[in-house]
């Protein structure tokens, strides 16, 4: 059978990865003196393992809830006679400076910390240590490695961790003595979201040899410093660049060899102008970049029209050559770009983009386009292109849904802690894996959004969230597609349930998966439910419902729940018992007289119940005889009322006359109304029922000790293999005599029972009989 897109295994070396970051103490450390993590001295590990090793760290910090940071973990990378760096992605508020001065000696050729707000002034000049060996640095959102508390001088180990972390933002002080001169590798750098008081003229001024450049959210006073690489810039990123002699930006285009350095003008505090594009701004990049390869304009707002007549646009099918370009500044290009970001500008409307890859809002491949780009570095974009393709899948049609789904798992992963992005993302995952998309999805890629929606469920606890991550869920095959999270889905499913007041929505919702993972399941997975608070959260909802006098769909998928998490479980059916619930089951009766789905689920919990021969004794009391025995006579819901009634009792005559204490009501005038019941029944009634097992049936086949009891379970058995065949596999046909029953394990047999003139000749297949 051919493999569906995106079912591709992970590699060993992932494996591997994965194994050893779980168990570093057991495969490559060590504990060593105050409790800090060493590594083993007959370990040596090349770049690959290492930059994989730290990668999968940092990844596995925010995509998966029971991993747990080492506070020395990169100490073990100090050294380079043992391990080696070359390719380092670290992101968010678990990295601090002594990580990064930890792996000081290692000869970097990547560093991309994104987001490090944890990280000072004393990180850079860690920096300093990989001046000669850098050649891609990323520095998106660290606010506040350009300061440092206090003015202190910028000194490496000089100030301790805990005054870091303590010391008041108003007690920081701008670092002013830091540029890249010596590094003069460096080819890539983003410094998007450079703090407003860091010039960033002086700053870069010391690079000659730049390829690419991120400026995003930048704050400059002018663009004349971009001719130093006018032959040499292939990617250029001014989205939302802030400009305050905006002027000048066509003095550097227009003239390039006019060098105008303002190295000594304070910039203003406040940013005062936001920088709007000019068809004439725009020609001058294209005409004086001339290595420009990758282009993003995103976020600028057009001051003039810069693209031909409507009329014109249309001649001809849609083109990337330049000389057809529906943008007049895109004309002058030599070659098509290979990435042009045109989102949030009126641009991405038109026919003909001299681009490969455009990021905007016109079409599906535009939104995807956007989402890939930008999750990582500009999420309130990601943000609205999520929003986007929510629209496309839900109104339209996805046509390229394993690259959707992908990119919105990446979103989600990427950005855990961003409720923006979990509330679009998560509405997203619910379009783009309902039924209509089902077939395309590989089983690692559903995994895959089931581990994105729990993460998502574990993070917040805001409506919005929690019910798009419910109703995602129920859009899979349950209990099947999740069990292997079995434990984890219904700990934040009961979580979802505690409060005491909830979300209708989601309330109903979560009942009902939490009722559909209980059934058909094996007894190991509902007794671990059952330890959780399963059946105390149920009975909780139950007896809420009774105080508001409802009963809906809440309080029906409770029973329903505890229906089936007690079915073959003891130790459930004693924690129902243990909480009231036999009081609730008698309230509900009460309250609620005509609910015939109620009363059905109701009967058929208590029918497990009395299957544990230990809980029977509890039963049997006059109160809950006299009830079981006035069920007998229902109609609801067709017979399963009376049948599951019928059930109990047949369990509690099992156990002999012996056992019946009671004055009221007689034995006898009980069992001749369970055989009336029983002759009423169409043998040919449809009923809404499922046997994982026939055990707790046979069990009351060979005794003599209550006929009845044989009655009532030889018309199950005969009704459930005349009417429901096809669900039961039968082997190899076999006759027996009853007496040896207790022996057979699964096997055909053959009964035949008279009783009053009542013969039935029944074939059945049992799994397991004791």
């Amino acid at each position: 059978m051919t493999a569906k897109a995106g079912d591709n295994p992970d590699t060993l070396m992932t494996l591997a990865t994965v194994f050893c970051l779980r168990n570093l103490r057991k495969t490559m450390c060590y504990q060593g003196f105050g409790n800090e993590l060493c590594l083993r001295s007959d370990i040596f590990l090349p770049s690959e393992i290492c930059d994989k090793l730290v990668n999968t760290y940092m990844e596995l910090l925010h995509t998966h809830s029971n991993f747990e940071p080492e506070e020395s973990f990169f100490q073990l990378f100090s050294d380079p006679r043992s391990t080696r760096l070359t390719r380092v992605q670290l992101r968010e508020d678990l990295v601090h400076d002594r990580d990064l001065e930890a792996i000081r000696k290692q000869d970097l050729i990547e560093l991309h910390l994104t987001y490090c707000n944890s990280l000072s002034s004393r990180s850079l000049r860690t920096l300093t240590w990989f001046q000669e060996t850098l050649v891609s640095l990323c520095l998106f959102g660290c606010n506040h490695i350009f300061y440092r508390k206090g003015g202190a001088p910028l000194a490496c180990n000089e100030d301790s961790e805990e005054d870091d972390e303590e010391g008041h933002v108003s007690k920081r002080a701008l670092e002013t003595n830091f540029n890249f001169q010596g590094f003069n590798r460096l080819r890539l750098l983003n410094l998007g979201g450079l703090p407003d008081e860091v010039n960033a003229e002086t700053l870069l001024k010391p690079l000659k040899s730049l390829t690419s450049l991120d400026l995003s959210n930048v704050q400059l006073l002018g663009t004349a410093f971009l001719s130093q690489w006018k032959d040499r810039l292939a990617s250029l990123v001014l989205y939302n660049v802030d400009f305050h002699l905006s002027h000048l930006f066509l003095n550097c285009i227009l003239w390039p060899l006019l060098w105008v350095y303002f190295g000594t003008l304070k910039i203003l505090s406040r940013r005062t102008s936001k920088f709007k594009m000019t068809k004439r701004i725009l020609t001058a990049i294209v005409q004086r970049l001339v290595n420009l390869v990758s282009l993003d304009i995103s976020g600028q707002i057009m001051l003039d029209n810069c693209t031909v007549q409507q009329f014109e646009e249309a001649m001809g099918h849609p083109s990337i050559e330049p000389c057809k370009s529906s943008i007049y500044p895109f004309q002058d290009l030599k070659r098509p770009l290979q990435f042009l970001g045109l989102y949030e500008t009126t641009l991405c409307n038109v026919t003909h983009i001299p681009a490969y890859k455009v990021t905007g809002s016109k079409n599906e491949d535009q939104v995807l386009n956007a989402i890939e780009a930008y999750t990582e570095f500009r999420p309130e974009l990601a943000h609205r292109a999520i929003n986007q393709l929510f629209d496309i899948a839900r109104i339209q049609h996805c046509s390229q849904l394993l690259r959707a789904l992908q990119l919105v798992i990446a979103a989600l992963k990427c950005h855990k802690y961003d409720k923006s992005i979990q509330v679009t993302g998560s509405a997203a995952l619910f379009y783009l894996t309902n039924t209509e998309y089902r077939s395309d999805q590989s089983v690692r890629l559903r995994r895959a959004v089931i581990q994105v929606v729990l993460n998502g469920m574990e993070q917040y606890q805001e409506v919005t969230v929690q019910r798009n991550c419910c109703l995602t869920l129920c859009n899979f095959s349950i209990p099947e597609e999740l069990e292997f999270q079995y434990s984890r889905v219904n700990q934040l499913l009961l979580q979802i349930l505690e409060p005491a007041r909830q979300d209708e929505s989601i309330q109903r919702i979560a009942v009902h998966l939490c009722n559909a993972l209980v059934c058909q399941v094996d007894n190991h997975h509902k007794e671990a439910v059952g330890k959780m608070g399963f059946v105390k959260t149920m009975l909780n909802l139950i007896q809420k419902k009774l105080q508001d006098r409802m009963c809906d769909q809440v309080m029906e998928f409770s029973w329903s729940a505890l229906w089936n998490i007690t079915d073959e479980t003891p130790d459930n059916c004693q924690m129902f018992l243990n909480s009231r619930g036999m009081n609730l089951f008698l309230e509900c009766l009460q309250e609620f007289p005509d609910k015939q789905e109620l009363h059905r689920n109701m009967l058929g919990l208590l029918g497990n119940v009395a299957e544990v021969k230990a809980l029977r004794p509890q039963l049997l009391t006059p109160q809950f005889i006299v009830v079981f025995s006035n069920l007998l006579d229902s109609k609801a819901d067709g017979i399963e009322v009376s049948y599951n009634a019928c059930g109990v009792l047949s369990h509690v005559m099992f156990d002999g006359p012996e056992v019946w204490s009671m004055e009221e009501p007689k034995r006898d005038s009980v069992m001749e109304k369970m055989w009336e019941a029983i002759q009423s029944w169409d043998v040919s009634s449809r009923r809404n029922i499922n046997y994982r097992s026939f055990e707790p049936i046979l069990r009351l086949l060979p005794q003599s000790i209550s006929p009845v009891s044989q009655h009532w379970a030889t018309w199950a058995l005969y009704n459930l293999v005349s009417v429901y065949l096809n669900k039961i596999r039968l082997s190899s046909q076999t006759n027996v005599n009853l007496s040896h029953c207790n022996n057979l394990i699964k096997s055909t047999c053959y009964i035949v029972y008279q009783r009053r003139g009542f013969k039935l000749s029944v074939l059945f297949n049992f799994h397991r009989f004791q």
